[in-house]
């Protein structure tokens, strides 16, 4: 179907020990007939099995594997794949999303919209939370706003690690992910990048109805999360919100960009 050819667009996976999760994103890709001009998968040295099992569907969802001898953490899996994309946009997907129905008609507004608006940095389709400060743009896509004085610390998430069509030159505005650190701290600190870089986004505003998240028993999240960050204790709640508005807004200040 010539509406779901998406010759400018690199699928972008970064994969660690996951490989049916992988199978299946792609499977939906696939049956929902999106094409890519390319796609590429970075794993971040999966278990030999795994790899194993990348290397043997490699051909029949015609992916380009980047390898790497150890585990690196998250910053070097995305940067290294993103070092491999040659089309003008990366569609970003971790392994353990998968495309709901109809997602086509989606990407292609949302590439319309970057083509349309060059001041535009990314486009976000999948969230845990509505973002807070949002303008209404068109399609079910809302422009991102933010300035440093509006309430809250959700207001400091414009990027995220979550699905998203971005521009491939993204590396040069706003410099490549930090290495050697946590997962999450290396998505943070990105997005602190995004901002002190001036950057501009759009979010699907039915942020739960592109992507769905899915975790099996037997290929469970490779995130943990400190009880903290977790609890659903109201005061615990307020109290964190207070401290990472704090926290946040001291780090954007003092935040020097990464090249």
């Amino acid at each position: 179907m010539e509406h779901n050819q998406f010759k400018d667009i690199t699928l972008l996976v970064t994969h660690y020990n996951r490989s049916q999760s992988l199978q299946r994103l792609l499977k939906s890709f696939a049956g929902q007939q999106i094409v890519f001009g390319d796609i590429v998968v970075s794993d971040d040295g999966s278990q030999p099995e795994h790899v194993a099992q990348l290397k043997s569907i490699e051909k029949e969802y015609g992916f380009r594997l980047i390898t790497a001898v150890k585990n690196a953490g998250l910053g070097n899996n995305i940067n290294k794949g993103q070092d491999a994309v040659k089309t003008r946009y990366t569609l970003y997907v971790q392994e353990d999303f998968d495309p709901l129905p109809g997602y086509a008609t989606h990407l292609k507004d949302a590439l319309d919209i970057m083509e349309e608006r060059t001041d535009i940095d990314l486009v976000r389709f999948y969230a845990y939370f509505r973002y807070p400060y949002l303008k209404p743009f068109r399609k079910g896509y809302s422009e991102m706003t933010f300035k440093i004085w509006y309430p809250g610390h959700r207001k400091f998430h414009c990027y995220s690690d979550h699905p998203h069509l971005r521009r491939t030159t993204f590396f040069e505005k706003f410099g490549r992910y930090r290495e050697g650190i946590k997962g999450d701290r290396t998505e943070f600190l990105m997005a602190l990048s995004f901002l002190k870089n001036k950057g501009r986004a759009m979010f699907y505003e039915n942020f739960k109805s592109l992507f769905d998240q899915l975790n099996s028993a037997d290929e469970p999240s490779t995130m943990k999360r400190s009880d903290f960050r977790q609890s659903d204790n109201l005061f615990i709640g307020v109290a964190r919100a207070v401290y990472r508005n704090v926290k946040h807004t001291a780090e954007l200040l003092a935040f020097k960009p990464h090249k």
